[in-house]
């Protein structure tokens, strides 16, 4: 299956390393992922932004990985940031994470999330 990631010269140009639109093929099998936190597998919520974005990014690989699927089957990722924190942090992150393969992405700053130790999460959908 093949994913086309848009960026087309009549919509604005990404501010980073994302892209406008990925379009997919009818029929492919699709993985939506809930929203994923600074949280180690053991539940140690892990101190400070970059760290949280870390292992939050750790932890939706991890399920995407586990479904036989990997960055590049990601076509959207929706990122929640407390406050407005690092998005140089995030930015360098998420461009590790997918490299040659930036999906869609939204970035929304909010107030807080379910839990106030929380600074980060990131949802998303893969397909392949």
């Amino acid at each position: 299956m093949m994913l086309e990631r848009l960026n087309p010269p009549t919509a604005p140009q990404p501010a980073s390393a994302y892209s406008q639109a990925v379009a997919h093929s009818a029929g492919a099998r699709r993985l939506v992922l809930s929203g994923q936190i600074g949280m180690t597998p053991g539940g140690e919520i892990v101190e400070g932004l970059e760290a949280q974005i870390s292992q939050a990014f750790a932890n939706f690989m991890a399920i995407v990985n586990a479904a036989g699927l990997g960055p590049e089957h990601v076509v959207k990722i929706v990122v929640y940031m407390v406050a407005g924190g690092d998005v140089a942090a995030f930015r360098r992150i998420r461009d590790k994470v997918f490299g040659a393969y930036p999906p869609a992405s939204t970035y929304v700053v909010v107030a807080g999330l379910a839990d106030p130790r929380f600074l980060f999460e990131v949802e998303g959908e893969a397909v392949g």
